[in-house]
């Protein structure tokens, strides 16, 4: 192998540098991140695709793989779209229903999506996505197709039906609130590979948290500006009537848990929530894999959750335990809402926990990261790509990132490399 030349090596110094400070950015101070503001609104993916929806099935328009498109819909409606699905891969066709802070609701309102084929066929179940309470929040849901399985319909591939309905009442009136659709395909097996068997002996009770003081950072809005974090405790403030998101890498073989705090409450008013304090998880295509709630009163109190470890084979498993929707290797977006009713922003704690040795992924006949399953990826509406090392750099300075980039520079002249293999997540539990 020749020696790197001094453009190669400043070459890879630049991006590295480029990497970091992109890094540093998502973990900045939001102009709008002061506590006592306002509830902020769902923030929509950069270089969406406006798109209005039929309402008859023979005029709905198409929805073309890893791009974002932009919606509304107002209660009672139902849309149509079409998707193209090949004979080869997994489909996930998702929609997220993001109303403006504040919005009433009842409780069985939401969305139901689903994906047929022309005939009427449904090719999945999809629950319906609800809110769960009298005041709207960001929910999401998917609908899919899996390929190759025999005891599934809609194999060959052609146009499909996608269909987005309001579910429940009208309580929302005639407001029209935000949707957005994604459309992601994951590669299947390669022809004669075995399906990877199923996880066993796991369990999804917490570990004790471990020691240490949180990180500072701020949560985004949605999906698209969710903040990257690993495993470790954060510090957020968390407005009434909003939602913060975080987004954290999972591989193969990786458990994830979760615990959400809240502090004591600083107003002297006296007021209790059935819901007060949230917490939601979903997976790297926009599906649910859990939600639990916790009331609050004004006193410290916490909600926690486990999860299955990634597994492919979990794509078969049925219930309501969420293992199924732990299908993916890659990124999972955690939602933390507080309900409208506290009086003010209250500081909160976000613990996260990797937990498992990364393991190797699945026989995918095609390249299944840049079908945005993987930890380097970045999944459509994401923002910047990251990997798991460089979450870590969030919070570095500018000075601090350009003394690192020449350290890298002098490491690629010397021609020394990185040890391989996969990094394992910095639980903030310990057992």
């Amino acid at each position: 192998m020749s020696r790197p030349r001094g453009g190669a090596a400043a070459g890879v110094a630049a991006a590295l540098c480029v990497l970091l400070l992109q890094s540093a950015a998502t973990a900045a101070p939001r102009a709008d991140d002061a506590p006592g503001g306002a509830a902020r609104s769902y923030r929509p993916a950069e270089g969406s695709v406006p798109v209005t929806g039929a309402e008859s099935s023979v005029d709905g328009p198409e929805l073309e793989r890893a791009k974002i498109y932009s919606d509304t819909i107002a209660p009672g409606q139902k849309k149509y779209y079409r998707v193209r699905l090949d004979d080869t891969s997994h489909a996930y066709v998702s929609t997220v229903l993001a109303p403006p802070p504040g919005s009433k609701s009842a409780i069985l309102d939401g969305i139901q999506v689903t994906l047929t084929s022309p005939d009427g066929t449904t090719c999945g179940s999809s629950p319906a996505a609800y809110f769960g309470g009298e005041t709207a929040r960001t929910i999401a849901s998917y609908a899919s197709r899996r390929i190759k399985d025999s005891t599934t319909p809609c194999q060959e591939a052609g146009d499909y039906l996608y269909t987005v309905a309001w579910a429940g009442t009208k309580a929302g009136g005639g407001a029209k609130w935000p949707i957005e659709l994604t459309y992601m395909a994951e590669p299947g097996l390669k022809p004669g590979a075995d399906q990877p068997g199923a996880p066993t002996g796991w369990s999804s009770k917490a570990p004790s948290p471990s020691g240490g003081s949180p990180q500072k950072v701020s949560g985004g809005t949605g999906f698209n500006d969710a903040a990257a974090v690993e495993g470790g405790a954060w510090r957020d403030d968390i407005r009434p009537g909003e939602s913060r998101f975080y987004r954290v890498p999972v591989a193969w073989g990786q458990q994830l848990f979760l615990r959400a705090q809240l502090a004591n409450a600083t107003s002297d008013a006296s007021f209790f929530t059935v819901n007060g304090l949230r917490l939601s998880l979903y997976n790297t295509a926009r599906g649910p894999v859990a939600d639990k709630s916790t009331g609050y009163t004004g006193a410290p109190t916490g909600v926690d959750l486990g999860t299955a470890p990634a597994a492919y084979a979990n794509r078969f498993e049925v219930g309501t335990d969420g293992a199924a929707a732990m299908r993916f290797q890659g990124w999972y977006y955690v939602q933390v809402t507080l309900d409208p009713k506290v009086p003010s922003s209250v500081p909160m704690t976000l613990n996260v926990g990797v937990e498992g040795t990364a393991q190797q992924g699945p026989p995918y006949d095609g390249d299944a990261e840049a079908a945005g399953f993987g930890l380097g990826s970045s999944v459509p509406g994401s923002g910047p790509n990251s990997t798991m090392r460089a979450i870590g750099f969030a919070g570095i300075g500018l000075g601090t990132v350009l003394v690192l980039g020449l350290g890298a520079w002098q490491l690629v002249s010397r021609r020394r490399r990185p040890a391989g293999g996969h990094a394992e997540g910095n639980a903030a539990y310990s057992r």
